[in-house]
């Protein structure tokens, strides 16, 4: 699915959003710069792997948290974790560096990634802002919405 795509999805299943286009964006810093109605629902997102290459996961957290890798994978019971290549991150989500979102998983046919959402965003703020599948709009919705998307695509969700 690409941004229009995934416009057509979000009015068809009667989601309510908030889209605003902008500039293209490559990081939290880069997205710092552009001025957006909601900043305390920004995410960020992290494609990794395990040093086996046998799964994949999503990590999706607020803009202004750190995920420690290794703390991660102590918690969670995961094999060693680094960051997937722009190859896996193509051929499973149809994404480019800069674009990661966890709409991406509606391109993940294998259903393989993992998602993993930051609690905070159904506790904090109830909103969260992510790329539709391209890193020149974001989109504000409701975390449960979201969570309801994933869930119904089919890809496991996890809190952390």
């Amino acid at each position: 699915m690409n941004k229009e795509d995934i416009r057509q999805f979000l009015e068809k299943s009667n989601i309510k959003f908030e889209w605003v286009g902008h500039k293209a964006v490559y990081n939290m810093q880069e997205m710092a710069e552009v001025e957006l109605p909601h900043p305390e629902a920004e995410a960020k997102n992290f494609f990794v792997r395990d040093d086996k290459k046998q799964n994949y996961y999503l990590l999706t957290v607020r803009g202004d948290k750190h995920v420690d890798l290794k703390e991660f994978r102590e918690k969670y019971g995961t094999r060693r974790l680094s960051f997937a290549s722009d190859e896996d991150l193509m051929a499973i989500l149809k994404l480019i560096p800069g674009a990661v979102t966890p709409l991406g998983l509606l391109n993940d046919e294998a259903r393989k990634v993992i998602f993993y959402l930051d609690e905070s965003f159904l506790t904090a703020v109830d909103l969260i802002g992510i790329h539709p599948n391209d890193n020149t709009a974001t989109v504000y919705l409701k975390p449960a919405d979201l969570v309801k998307i994933i869930e119904d695509h089919g890809n496991p969700v996890h809190y952390f």
